[in-house]
Protein backbone atom coordinates (compact mmCIF):
# COMPACT_ATOMS: atom_id res chain seq x y z
CA UNK A 1 0.00 0.00 0.00
CA UNK A 2 3.07 2.48 1.09
CA UNK A 3 4.24 1.54 -2.79
CA UNK A 4 0.80 2.55 -4.64
CA UNK A 5 0.54 5.37 -2.27
CA UNK A 6 4.12 7.13 -2.68
CA UNK A 7 3.46 6.16 -6.52
CA UNK A 8 0.91 8.46 -6.71
CA UNK A 9 2.25 11.28 -4.86
CA UNK A 10 5.69 10.67 -7.53
CA UNK A 11 3.00 11.03 -10.65
CA UNK A 12 0.88 14.14 -9.44
CA UNK A 13 4.21 16.10 -8.30
CA UNK A 14 4.95 15.23 -11.85
CA UNK A 15 2.05 16.68 -13.33
CA UNK A 16 2.15 19.77 -11.05
CA UNK A 17 5.81 20.20 -12.16
CA UNK A 18 4.54 19.71 -16.11
CA UNK A 19 1.48 22.33 -15.43
CA UNK A 20 3.88 24.51 -13.83
CA UNK A 21 6.62 24.58 -16.42
CA UNK A 22 6.73 28.19 -17.99
CA UNK A 23 7.14 28.43 -22.30
CA UNK A 24 10.56 28.95 -23.15
CA UNK A 25 12.77 29.10 -25.94
CA UNK A 26 14.61 25.73 -24.28
CA UNK A 27 11.30 23.95 -24.88
CA UNK A 28 8.95 26.01 -27.02
CA UNK A 29 9.32 23.01 -29.76
CA UNK A 30 7.28 21.26 -27.80
CA UNK A 31 4.07 23.84 -27.74
CA UNK A 32 1.11 21.43 -28.87
CA UNK A 33 -2.68 22.75 -29.60
CA UNK A 34 -4.58 21.83 -25.98
CA UNK A 35 -8.15 22.84 -27.30
CA UNK A 36 -9.81 24.87 -29.98
CA UNK A 37 -13.03 26.63 -29.54
CA UNK A 38 -15.47 27.17 -32.66
CA UNK A 39 -17.53 30.40 -32.24
CA UNK A 40 -19.84 28.82 -34.53
CA UNK A 41 -20.33 32.19 -36.35
CA UNK A 42 -21.45 32.57 -39.73
CA UNK A 43 -18.56 33.87 -42.65
CA UNK A 44 -20.50 34.28 -45.04
CA UNK A 45 -20.86 38.37 -45.86
CA UNK A 46 -23.56 39.96 -45.03
CA UNK A 47 -25.64 41.43 -47.74
CA UNK A 48 -23.97 44.98 -48.10
CA UNK A 49 -20.30 44.35 -47.50
CA UNK A 50 -17.30 42.83 -46.22
CA UNK A 51 -17.28 39.17 -44.15
CA UNK A 52 -17.25 39.40 -40.43
CA UNK A 53 -13.41 39.92 -39.20
CA UNK A 54 -12.70 37.67 -35.73
CA UNK A 55 -9.81 39.34 -34.44
CA UNK A 56 -10.42 39.16 -30.78
CA UNK A 57 -8.44 38.71 -28.14
CA UNK A 58 -9.94 37.33 -25.46
CA UNK A 59 -9.77 37.97 -21.48
CA UNK A 60 -8.62 35.80 -18.81
CA UNK A 61 -10.10 35.69 -15.57
CA UNK A 62 -10.59 33.68 -12.79
CA UNK A 63 -9.46 30.65 -14.61
CA UNK A 64 -12.30 31.53 -17.77
CA UNK A 65 -11.45 33.21 -20.90
CA UNK A 66 -14.04 35.85 -22.16
CA UNK A 67 -14.27 35.90 -26.09
CA UNK A 68 -16.55 38.82 -28.24
CA UNK A 69 -17.06 37.95 -31.74
CA UNK A 70 -18.10 41.23 -34.72
CA UNK A 71 -21.28 39.71 -34.99
CA UNK A 72 -22.23 40.03 -31.10
CA UNK A 73 -21.90 36.64 -29.71
CA UNK A 74 -19.95 36.65 -26.25
CA UNK A 75 -19.07 33.53 -24.90
CA UNK A 76 -17.22 32.14 -21.29
CA UNK A 77 -14.55 29.60 -21.76
CA UNK A 78 -13.14 27.05 -18.97
CA UNK A 79 -9.38 27.96 -19.72
CA UNK A 80 -8.34 24.56 -19.05
CA UNK A 81 -10.61 23.18 -21.56
CA UNK A 82 -12.20 24.95 -24.07
CA UNK A 83 -15.31 23.84 -22.50
CA UNK A 84 -18.40 26.53 -23.33
CA UNK A 85 -19.54 27.72 -19.52
CA UNK A 86 -22.24 30.39 -21.36
CA UNK A 87 -22.65 32.38 -24.57
CA UNK A 88 -24.92 35.28 -25.24
CA UNK A 89 -26.24 36.62 -28.52
CA UNK A 90 -26.01 40.32 -28.55
CA UNK A 91 -27.56 40.11 -31.90
CA UNK A 92 -25.91 42.65 -34.06
CA UNK A 93 -28.04 44.08 -37.08
CA UNK A 94 -27.23 41.78 -40.27
CA UNK A 95 -28.60 44.22 -42.92
CA UNK A 96 -25.92 47.17 -42.42
CA UNK A 97 -22.64 47.71 -44.61
CA UNK A 98 -19.93 48.32 -41.83
CA UNK A 99 -17.13 50.19 -42.56
CA UNK A 100 -15.03 47.75 -40.13
CA UNK A 101 -16.73 44.18 -39.73
CA UNK A 102 -13.94 43.61 -36.45
CA UNK A 103 -14.19 43.16 -32.94
CA UNK A 104 -10.88 42.90 -30.85
CA UNK A 105 -12.36 41.57 -27.66
CA UNK A 106 -14.40 42.09 -24.26
CA UNK A 107 -13.13 44.22 -21.43
CA UNK A 108 -13.62 43.13 -17.64
CA UNK A 109 -14.13 44.98 -14.71
CA UNK A 110 -15.51 42.88 -11.16
CA UNK A 111 -17.82 40.71 -11.80
CA UNK A 112 -19.17 42.65 -15.13
CA UNK A 113 -18.19 42.44 -18.95
CA UNK A 114 -18.18 45.09 -21.46
CA UNK A 115 -18.47 44.85 -24.82
CA UNK A 116 -18.70 47.49 -27.85
CA UNK A 117 -20.55 46.52 -30.71
CA UNK A 118 -19.83 47.10 -34.69
CA UNK A 119 -23.93 48.56 -34.39
CA UNK A 120 -22.76 51.29 -31.82
CA UNK A 121 -23.92 49.69 -28.54
CA UNK A 122 -22.00 49.46 -25.30
CA UNK A 123 -23.10 46.08 -23.68
CA UNK A 124 -23.07 45.49 -19.94
CA UNK A 125 -23.58 41.56 -19.07
CA UNK A 126 -23.10 39.78 -15.74
CA UNK A 127 -19.50 37.64 -16.67
CA UNK A 128 -20.76 34.86 -14.29
CA UNK A 129 -23.51 34.00 -16.30
CA UNK A 130 -23.92 35.93 -19.42
CA UNK A 131 -27.57 38.07 -18.58
CA UNK A 132 -27.42 41.81 -19.60
CA UNK A 133 -26.58 44.37 -16.37
CA UNK A 134 -30.07 45.25 -15.69
CA UNK A 135 -29.08 48.34 -13.91
CA UNK A 136 -26.79 49.63 -16.82
CA UNK A 137 -28.65 52.07 -19.64
CA UNK A 138 -31.65 50.70 -21.26
CA UNK A 139 -31.31 46.26 -20.80
CA UNK A 140 -28.10 46.49 -19.99
CA UNK A 141 -26.70 48.56 -22.88
CA UNK A 142 -26.25 52.43 -24.33
CA UNK A 143 -26.96 53.56 -27.67
CA UNK A 144 -23.52 54.91 -28.99
CA UNK A 145 -24.95 57.26 -31.42
CA UNK A 146 -27.23 59.40 -29.15
CA UNK A 147 -25.81 62.14 -28.20
CA UNK A 148 -22.84 62.74 -30.35
CA UNK A 149 -21.85 66.31 -31.58
CA UNK A 150 -22.22 65.15 -35.16
CA UNK A 151 -24.51 61.82 -35.67
CA UNK A 152 -23.54 59.39 -38.73
CA UNK A 153 -25.66 59.24 -41.54
CA UNK A 154 -26.27 55.75 -42.37
CA UNK A 155 -26.01 52.40 -40.52
CA UNK A 156 -22.52 50.91 -39.78
CA UNK A 157 -20.55 54.64 -40.45
CA UNK A 158 -20.13 54.76 -36.92
CA UNK A 159 -19.73 51.39 -34.14
CA UNK A 160 -16.93 50.06 -31.85
CA UNK A 161 -14.11 47.59 -32.88
CA UNK A 162 -11.74 47.62 -29.97
CA UNK A 163 -12.39 47.10 -26.27
CA UNK A 164 -13.96 49.63 -23.79
CA UNK A 165 -10.88 50.96 -21.43
CA UNK A 166 -11.62 50.93 -17.79
CA UNK A 167 -10.48 52.72 -14.90
CA UNK A 168 -11.99 53.12 -11.31
CA UNK A 169 -15.86 53.17 -11.92
CA UNK A 170 -15.70 54.55 -15.83
CA UNK A 171 -15.80 52.48 -18.56
CA UNK A 172 -14.03 54.45 -21.28
CA UNK A 173 -15.02 53.86 -25.27
CA UNK A 174 -13.81 55.77 -28.47
CA UNK A 175 -15.54 54.51 -32.20
CA UNK A 176 -15.03 53.41 -35.29
CA UNK A 177 -15.88 56.18 -38.24
CA UNK A 178 -16.07 54.93 -42.11
CA UNK A 179 -13.29 56.42 -44.00
CA UNK A 180 -13.52 58.38 -47.26
CA UNK A 181 -17.34 58.71 -47.71
CA UNK A 182 -17.62 62.77 -47.30
CA UNK A 183 -15.92 65.75 -45.60
CA UNK A 184 -18.33 65.99 -43.05
CA UNK A 185 -18.29 62.12 -40.79
CA UNK A 186 -19.60 61.38 -37.98
CA UNK A 187 -17.79 62.75 -34.92
CA UNK A 188 -14.80 60.87 -33.07
CA UNK A 189 -15.10 61.74 -29.37
CA UNK A 190 -14.22 59.61 -26.56
CA UNK A 191 -16.93 59.50 -23.82
CA UNK A 192 -16.62 57.80 -20.41
CA UNK A 193 -19.41 55.95 -18.60
CA UNK A 194 -20.57 55.12 -15.77
CA UNK A 195 -19.59 51.39 -15.14
CA UNK A 196 -22.49 50.38 -12.97
CA UNK A 197 -25.56 52.94 -14.56
CA UNK A 198 -24.15 53.82 -18.16
CA UNK A 199 -24.55 57.35 -17.40
CA UNK A 200 -22.32 59.78 -19.46
CA UNK A 201 -19.64 61.14 -17.34
CA UNK A 202 -16.83 62.86 -19.38
CA UNK A 203 -16.70 63.57 -23.20
CA UNK A 204 -13.16 64.47 -24.69
CA UNK A 205 -13.50 66.31 -28.66
CA UNK A 206 -10.52 65.67 -30.94
CA UNK A 207 -12.04 68.24 -32.85
CA UNK A 208 -13.10 71.67 -32.22
CA UNK A 209 -16.74 72.56 -32.47
CA UNK A 210 -16.30 74.58 -35.47
CA UNK A 211 -14.36 72.26 -37.65
CA UNK A 212 -15.58 71.57 -40.74
CA UNK A 213 -14.40 67.61 -41.00
CA UNK A 214 -15.61 64.95 -38.76
CA UNK A 215 -13.97 61.96 -37.88
CA UNK A 216 -10.37 62.09 -35.55
CA UNK A 217 -11.99 58.41 -33.90
CA UNK A 218 -10.19 56.67 -31.47
CA UNK A 219 -11.23 52.82 -33.30
CA UNK A 220 -8.31 51.47 -31.52
CA UNK A 221 -7.35 50.23 -28.48
CA UNK A 222 -7.21 52.75 -25.74
CA UNK A 223 -4.68 52.21 -22.73
CA UNK A 224 -5.05 53.12 -19.43
CA UNK A 225 -2.36 53.79 -16.91
CA UNK A 226 -4.13 53.08 -13.45
CA UNK A 227 -1.36 54.17 -11.40
CA UNK A 228 -0.88 57.54 -12.79
CA UNK A 229 -4.65 58.20 -13.52
CA UNK A 230 -4.07 58.78 -17.17
CA UNK A 231 -5.75 57.49 -20.69
CA UNK A 232 -3.76 57.10 -24.04
CA UNK A 233 -6.07 57.76 -26.91
CA UNK A 234 -4.33 57.35 -30.35
CA UNK A 235 -6.55 59.25 -32.95
CA UNK A 236 -7.12 58.72 -36.16
CA UNK A 237 -7.44 61.63 -39.45
CA UNK A 238 -10.14 63.98 -39.99
CA UNK A 239 -12.42 63.32 -43.05
CA UNK A 240 -11.78 62.75 -45.20
CA UNK A 241 -8.92 60.91 -45.73
CA UNK A 242 -6.91 62.25 -48.61
CA UNK A 243 -8.05 66.04 -49.21
CA UNK A 244 -7.70 68.14 -46.52
CA UNK A 245 -9.07 71.69 -48.80
CA UNK A 246 -11.94 72.20 -46.35
CA UNK A 247 -9.96 71.47 -43.21
CA UNK A 248 -7.13 73.66 -43.17
CA UNK A 249 -4.42 73.50 -40.52
CA UNK A 250 -3.46 70.95 -38.71
CA UNK A 251 -6.65 69.62 -37.33
CA UNK A 252 -6.92 69.51 -33.64
CA UNK A 253 -6.00 66.44 -32.33
CA UNK A 254 -6.29 64.32 -35.30
CA UNK A 255 -3.77 61.69 -35.85
CA UNK A 256 -2.36 62.31 -32.69
CA UNK A 257 -1.34 60.08 -29.03
CA UNK A 258 -3.68 62.06 -26.42
CA UNK A 259 -3.35 61.56 -22.59
CA UNK A 260 -6.63 62.37 -20.93
CA UNK A 261 -6.96 62.79 -17.33
CA UNK A 262 -8.54 59.79 -16.34
CA UNK A 263 -11.54 61.35 -14.08
CA UNK A 264 -12.20 63.84 -15.70
CA UNK A 265 -11.51 63.60 -19.71
CA UNK A 266 -8.98 66.72 -19.61
CA UNK A 267 -5.93 66.74 -21.62
CA UNK A 268 -2.47 66.17 -19.84
CA UNK A 269 -0.81 66.04 -23.15
CA UNK A 270 -0.59 65.45 -26.34
CA UNK A 271 1.40 64.68 -29.22
CA UNK A 272 0.23 65.01 -32.86
CA UNK A 273 2.36 62.59 -35.27
CA UNK A 274 1.03 63.56 -38.66
CA UNK A 275 0.01 66.94 -39.42
CA UNK A 276 -2.93 67.70 -41.19
CA UNK A 277 -2.84 64.33 -42.72
CA UNK A 278 -3.70 63.49 -46.43
CA UNK A 279 -2.58 60.03 -46.37
CA UNK A 280 -5.13 57.77 -43.68
CA UNK A 281 -1.73 57.39 -41.64
CA UNK A 282 -4.17 57.29 -38.00
CA UNK A 283 -2.40 56.35 -35.06
CA UNK A 284 -3.73 53.21 -35.12
CA UNK A 285 -0.76 51.82 -32.81
CA UNK A 286 -2.04 50.62 -29.18
CA UNK A 287 0.14 53.13 -26.72
CA UNK A 288 2.17 50.44 -24.73
CA UNK A 289 3.70 51.52 -21.33
CA UNK A 290 6.55 50.09 -20.38
CA UNK A 291 9.32 50.98 -17.56
CA UNK A 292 11.76 53.63 -18.63
CA UNK A 293 15.11 54.06 -17.72
CA UNK A 294 13.97 57.49 -16.11
CA UNK A 295 10.07 56.35 -15.17
CA UNK A 296 7.69 55.46 -16.30
CA UNK A 297 7.26 55.32 -20.64
CA UNK A 298 5.15 55.33 -23.28
CA UNK A 299 5.63 54.59 -27.03
CA UNK A 300 3.34 54.65 -29.85
CA UNK A 301 4.09 53.77 -33.27
CA UNK A 302 2.74 55.37 -36.43
CA UNK A 303 1.72 53.91 -40.25
CA UNK A 304 4.64 55.88 -40.79
CA UNK A 305 6.69 53.79 -39.67
CA UNK A 306 7.73 55.86 -36.74
CA UNK A 307 8.47 55.07 -33.02
CA UNK A 308 7.66 57.50 -30.81
CA UNK A 309 8.58 57.41 -26.78
CA UNK A 310 7.32 59.48 -24.19
CA UNK A 311 7.51 60.27 -20.46
CA UNK A 312 4.13 59.13 -19.75
CA UNK A 313 3.30 61.49 -17.33
CA UNK A 314 4.20 64.53 -18.95
CA UNK A 315 5.31 64.05 -22.47
CA UNK A 316 8.15 64.78 -22.57
CA UNK A 317 10.27 63.05 -25.75
CA UNK A 318 12.85 60.43 -24.70
CA UNK A 319 14.34 61.21 -27.97
CA UNK A 320 14.69 64.23 -29.63
CA UNK A 321 11.95 64.70 -32.59
CA UNK A 322 12.54 67.27 -35.51
CA UNK A 323 10.06 69.04 -37.46
CA UNK A 324 11.30 68.18 -41.15
CA UNK A 325 10.33 70.04 -44.68
CA UNK A 326 8.25 67.48 -46.64
CA UNK A 327 6.83 68.05 -49.82
CA UNK A 328 3.93 70.18 -51.06
CA UNK A 329 0.95 69.47 -52.75
CA UNK A 330 0.40 70.36 -56.33
CA UNK A 331 -3.61 69.78 -55.93
CA UNK A 332 -6.15 72.86 -56.14
CA UNK A 333 -7.12 73.89 -52.79
CA UNK A 334 -4.98 71.98 -50.94
CA UNK A 335 -2.53 72.78 -48.31
CA UNK A 336 -0.22 69.92 -47.13
CA UNK A 337 1.64 71.17 -43.78
CA UNK A 338 5.36 72.52 -44.53
CA UNK A 339 6.99 70.07 -42.20
CA UNK A 340 6.05 66.47 -40.17
CA UNK A 341 7.75 65.35 -36.76
CA UNK A 342 10.46 62.70 -37.37
CA UNK A 343 11.66 60.68 -34.39
CA UNK A 344 15.78 61.01 -34.24
CA UNK A 345 15.75 57.39 -32.90
CA UNK A 346 14.49 54.98 -33.39
CA UNK A 347 15.26 55.03 -36.97
CA UNK A 348 11.92 54.76 -39.08
CA UNK A 349 10.85 50.66 -38.65
CA UNK A 350 9.73 50.91 -42.30
CA UNK A 351 10.87 52.22 -45.97
CA UNK A 352 10.32 55.97 -46.46
CA UNK A 353 10.96 55.89 -49.87
CA UNK A 354 10.61 53.73 -53.48
CA UNK A 355 13.53 53.72 -55.91
CA UNK A 356 13.55 52.24 -58.91
CA UNK A 357 16.61 50.03 -57.46
CA UNK A 358 13.68 48.91 -54.61
CA UNK A 359 11.32 47.50 -57.57
CA UNK A 360 11.21 43.92 -57.78
CA UNK A 361 9.36 41.43 -60.26
CA UNK A 362 7.43 37.72 -59.43
CA UNK A 363 8.39 37.90 -64.05
CA UNK A 364 10.67 40.06 -66.13
CA UNK A 365 7.05 40.72 -67.51
CA UNK A 366 5.97 42.01 -63.97
CA UNK A 367 9.42 43.99 -63.32
CA UNK A 368 9.26 45.83 -66.79
CA UNK A 369 5.29 46.83 -65.60
CA UNK A 370 6.64 48.09 -62.19
CA UNK A 371 9.11 50.27 -64.02
CA UNK A 372 6.16 51.73 -66.26
CA UNK A 373 3.93 52.01 -63.43
CA UNK A 374 6.46 54.10 -61.45
CA UNK A 375 7.35 56.47 -63.93
CA UNK A 376 3.95 57.57 -64.39
CA UNK A 377 3.29 57.97 -60.10
CA UNK A 378 4.39 61.06 -58.64
CA UNK A 379 7.06 59.67 -55.68
CA UNK A 380 8.69 61.94 -53.41
CA UNK A 381 8.53 59.30 -50.43
CA UNK A 382 6.93 59.05 -47.22
CA UNK A 383 4.71 62.25 -47.04
CA UNK A 384 4.36 62.49 -51.23
CA UNK A 385 0.78 64.52 -51.06
CA UNK A 386 -2.02 62.80 -53.35
CA UNK A 387 -2.55 63.80 -56.78
CA UNK A 388 -4.01 63.38 -59.33
CA UNK A 389 -2.13 61.74 -61.95
CA UNK A 390 -1.35 59.34 -59.16
CA UNK A 391 1.27 59.29 -55.81
CA UNK A 392 3.27 56.37 -54.40
CA UNK A 393 2.00 55.71 -50.64
CA UNK A 394 5.03 54.57 -49.07
CA UNK A 395 4.94 52.72 -46.28
CA UNK A 396 0.83 52.93 -47.44
CA UNK A 397 -2.06 52.72 -45.83
CA UNK A 398 -2.16 49.52 -43.39
CA UNK A 399 1.43 50.68 -41.90
CA UNK A 400 3.93 50.55 -41.59
CA UNK A 401 2.91 50.15 -37.74
CA UNK A 402 -0.72 49.13 -37.50
CA UNK A 403 -3.00 48.27 -35.36
CA UNK A 404 -1.47 45.34 -33.83
CA UNK A 405 0.82 47.10 -31.88
CA UNK A 406 3.73 46.58 -30.40
CA UNK A 407 5.16 44.31 -27.50
CA UNK A 408 7.70 44.97 -24.10
CA UNK A 409 10.34 42.33 -23.85
CA UNK A 410 10.89 42.76 -20.25
CA UNK A 411 13.95 40.15 -20.49
CA UNK A 412 15.89 42.31 -23.01
CA UNK A 413 14.12 45.74 -23.00
CA UNK A 414 12.84 45.71 -26.35
CA UNK A 415 10.23 46.94 -27.89
CA UNK A 416 8.96 44.53 -30.65
CA UNK A 417 6.76 45.09 -33.38
CA UNK A 418 5.54 43.84 -36.70
CA UNK A 419 5.75 46.36 -39.88
CA UNK A 420 4.22 46.26 -43.09
CA UNK A 421 7.01 46.83 -46.53
CA UNK A 422 3.95 47.10 -49.04
CA UNK A 423 3.22 50.64 -50.62
CA UNK A 424 0.28 51.74 -52.13
CA UNK A 425 -1.30 53.96 -54.82
CA UNK A 426 -2.93 57.60 -54.05
CA UNK A 427 -5.11 58.65 -57.14
CA UNK A 428 -7.15 62.17 -56.56
CA UNK A 429 -9.98 61.88 -59.26
CA UNK A 430 -12.65 65.70 -59.86
CA UNK A 431 -15.87 64.59 -58.44
CA UNK A 432 -17.73 64.43 -61.88
CA UNK A 433 -15.23 61.61 -62.90
CA UNK A 434 -16.32 59.32 -60.02
CA UNK A 435 -18.50 56.99 -61.27
CA UNK A 436 -16.72 56.66 -64.77
CA UNK A 437 -13.63 55.74 -62.54
CA UNK A 438 -15.67 53.11 -60.21
CA UNK A 439 -16.62 51.62 -63.33
CA UNK A 440 -13.19 51.49 -65.34
CA UNK A 441 -11.16 50.45 -62.54
CA UNK A 442 -13.43 48.15 -60.49
CA UNK A 443 -10.21 46.35 -58.57
CA UNK A 444 -9.40 49.58 -57.07
CA UNK A 445 -10.95 51.09 -53.50
CA UNK A 446 -12.91 53.81 -55.11
CA UNK A 447 -14.67 56.51 -52.74
CA UNK A 448 -16.60 59.24 -53.06
CA UNK A 449 -15.41 61.81 -50.44
CA UNK A 450 -18.52 63.71 -51.14
CA UNK A 451 -18.50 67.08 -50.29
CA UNK A 452 -14.95 68.18 -51.50
CA UNK A 453 -13.77 68.33 -54.98
CA UNK A 454 -12.13 64.74 -55.36
CA UNK A 455 -13.05 61.66 -54.77
CA UNK A 456 -9.98 58.70 -54.45
CA UNK A 457 -8.66 55.64 -55.68
CA UNK A 458 -6.01 53.54 -54.35
CA UNK A 459 -4.34 50.14 -54.33
CA UNK A 460 -1.21 48.24 -53.89
CA UNK A 461 1.59 48.76 -55.48
CA UNK A 462 1.14 45.75 -57.58
CA UNK A 463 2.55 44.00 -60.97
CA UNK A 464 -0.47 43.28 -63.51
CA UNK A 465 0.20 39.69 -61.78
CA UNK A 466 -0.91 40.76 -58.71
CA UNK A 467 2.59 40.54 -56.92
CA UNK A 468 4.07 43.37 -55.17
CA UNK A 469 6.52 45.24 -56.95
CA UNK A 470 8.71 45.92 -54.43
CA UNK A 471 11.54 43.70 -53.36
CA UNK A 472 10.77 41.57 -50.32
CA UNK A 473 10.50 41.49 -47.47
CA UNK A 474 7.12 42.41 -47.54
CA UNK A 475 6.56 42.30 -43.43
CA UNK A 476 8.89 41.81 -41.03
CA UNK A 477 9.66 41.76 -37.57
CA UNK A 478 11.56 44.42 -35.42
CA UNK A 479 13.09 44.82 -32.44
CA UNK A 480 14.29 48.41 -30.87
CA UNK A 481 16.45 48.39 -27.70
CA UNK A 482 14.15 50.81 -25.62
CA UNK A 483 17.30 52.78 -23.66
CA UNK A 484 19.25 53.60 -26.62
CA UNK A 485 16.80 54.11 -29.36
CA UNK A 486 19.19 51.27 -31.69
CA UNK A 487 17.46 48.22 -33.81
CA UNK A 488 18.58 45.31 -31.74
CA UNK A 489 17.18 42.88 -35.00
CA UNK A 490 14.76 42.69 -38.14
CA UNK A 491 13.94 39.65 -39.47
CA UNK A 492 11.51 38.49 -42.54
CA UNK A 493 7.61 37.97 -40.37
CA UNK A 494 6.36 35.15 -42.93
CA UNK A 495 6.55 33.35 -45.89
CA UNK A 496 3.98 33.53 -49.11
CA UNK A 497 6.00 30.73 -51.17
CA UNK A 498 3.88 28.68 -50.08
CA UNK A 499 1.05 30.86 -51.47
CA UNK A 500 2.67 30.58 -54.96
CA UNK A 501 4.62 33.70 -54.27
CA UNK A 502 8.16 33.38 -55.64
CA UNK A 503 10.82 35.10 -53.25
CA UNK A 504 14.54 35.80 -53.71
CA UNK A 505 16.19 33.15 -51.65
CA UNK A 506 14.79 33.20 -48.70
CA UNK A 507 11.86 33.96 -46.26
CA UNK A 508 9.49 36.54 -48.10
CA UNK A 509 8.03 37.81 -44.89
CA UNK A 510 3.72 38.83 -45.90
CA UNK A 511 1.53 42.13 -45.02
CA UNK A 512 0.39 41.33 -41.93
CA UNK A 513 -2.50 42.61 -39.38
CA UNK A 514 -2.28 41.23 -35.51
CA UNK A 515 -0.13 41.91 -32.38
CA UNK A 516 3.01 40.10 -30.80
CA UNK A 517 2.77 38.94 -27.35
CA UNK A 518 5.67 38.21 -25.20
CA UNK A 519 6.78 35.68 -22.47
CA UNK A 520 9.08 36.61 -19.36
CA UNK A 521 11.18 33.58 -20.61
CA UNK A 522 12.19 35.68 -23.91
CA UNK A 523 9.78 35.21 -26.34
CA UNK A 524 7.37 36.52 -28.98
CA UNK A 525 4.74 34.89 -30.54
CA UNK A 526 2.64 36.83 -32.98
CA UNK A 527 0.23 35.46 -36.05
CA UNK A 528 -0.84 38.22 -38.44
CA UNK A 529 0.38 37.13 -41.37
CA UNK A 530 -1.33 35.54 -44.44
CA UNK A 531 0.50 32.10 -44.91
CA UNK A 532 -1.74 31.15 -41.62
CA UNK A 533 1.34 30.20 -39.28
CA UNK A 534 1.64 30.96 -35.80
CA UNK A 535 4.92 31.81 -35.15
CA UNK A 536 7.57 32.39 -31.62
CA UNK A 537 10.86 34.03 -32.34
CA UNK A 538 13.64 34.19 -29.52
CA UNK A 539 13.73 37.89 -28.37
CA UNK A 540 17.59 37.88 -27.97
CA UNK A 541 18.22 37.61 -31.89
CA UNK A 542 14.99 36.98 -33.55
CA UNK A 543 15.59 33.70 -34.15
CA UNK A 544 12.38 31.98 -35.11
CA UNK A 545 12.19 28.99 -32.80
CA UNK A 546 8.66 27.36 -33.64
CA UNK A 547 5.81 27.95 -35.81
CA UNK A 548 2.39 26.07 -36.15
CA UNK A 549 0.07 26.02 -38.89
CA UNK A 550 -3.47 27.25 -37.77
CA UNK A 551 -6.68 26.44 -39.30
CA UNK A 552 -6.45 29.92 -41.56
CA UNK A 553 -4.27 33.41 -40.82
CA UNK A 554 -4.46 34.70 -37.44
CA UNK A 555 -5.96 38.56 -37.79
CA UNK A 556 -5.75 39.29 -34.23
CA UNK A 557 -2.86 39.42 -31.23
CA UNK A 558 -2.43 36.35 -28.76
CA UNK A 559 -3.27 36.29 -24.97
CA UNK A 560 -0.63 34.68 -22.84
CA UNK A 561 -2.39 33.66 -19.84
CA UNK A 562 -1.80 30.74 -16.95
CA UNK A 563 -4.77 28.65 -15.56
CA UNK A 564 -5.49 27.86 -11.72
CA UNK A 565 -3.91 24.68 -12.12
CA UNK A 566 -0.57 26.87 -13.00
CA UNK A 567 -0.33 25.43 -16.84
CA UNK A 568 0.68 28.16 -18.93
CA UNK A 569 -1.22 28.47 -21.95
CA UNK A 570 -1.31 31.01 -25.38
CA UNK A 571 -5.01 31.55 -27.65
CA UNK A 572 -4.98 32.98 -30.90
CA UNK A 573 -7.69 33.97 -32.91
CA UNK A 574 -7.92 32.59 -36.39
CA UNK A 575 -10.38 34.52 -38.08
CA UNK A 576 -8.45 35.06 -41.18
CA UNK A 577 -7.74 37.95 -43.50
CA UNK A 578 -10.18 38.75 -46.20
CA UNK A 579 -7.69 37.98 -48.93
CA UNK A 580 -7.12 35.96 -51.80
CA UNK A 581 -4.54 34.33 -50.03
CA UNK A 582 -6.35 33.82 -46.69
CA UNK A 583 -10.23 32.44 -45.82
CA UNK A 584 -12.76 33.47 -43.31
CA UNK A 585 -12.61 31.57 -39.96
CA UNK A 586 -14.04 31.11 -36.43
CA UNK A 587 -11.59 29.19 -34.19
CA UNK A 588 -10.29 30.01 -31.01
CA UNK A 589 -6.95 27.98 -30.72
CA UNK A 590 -4.99 27.47 -27.71
CA UNK A 591 -1.50 25.74 -27.09
CA UNK A 592 -0.39 24.58 -24.40
CA UNK A 593 3.25 22.42 -23.31
CA UNK A 594 2.16 18.27 -23.18
CA UNK A 595 1.87 17.60 -19.13
CA UNK A 596 2.60 14.47 -17.90
CA UNK A 597 5.16 11.88 -19.63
Amino acid sequence: MRTILLLCLALSMANVRAASERIAPANVQRLAVAWTYDTRDPIESLAHGDPPQFEATPVHVDGRLYVSTPLGTVAALDAETGTEIWRTELAVARDVNYSDFANRGPAVQGDRLYVGTVDARLVCLDRRNGKRCADFGKNGEVELTAGLRRRPQWRGEYGVTSPPAVFGDLVIVGASVADNSRARMASGEVRAFDAATGKLRWTFHPLPAEAAAGGANAWSRIVVDQENALVFVPTGSASPDYFGGLRLGNDGHANSLVALHARTGEVAWHFQAIHHDLWDYDVASPPLLYPGEQGPAVAVGTKVGHLFLFDRRTGRPLFPIVERAVPASDVAGEKAAATQPFPSKPASLAPQQVTEKDLWGATPEDLAACRRLLSTLRNDGVFTPPSLRGSVHVPGNIGGLHWGGVAWDASQRLLIAPVNRWPAIIRLIPSAQFDEARKVFPARETTEQEGTPYSMSREFFAAPSGAPCTAPPWGELVAIQADSGEVAWHVPLGDLREKGLPGSGGPTGSPNLGGPATTETGLVFIGATLDGYFRAFDTRNGRELWKARLPTSARATPLIFTTPSGRQMVAIAAGGHDHPLSTIDTKLVVFALPTGK
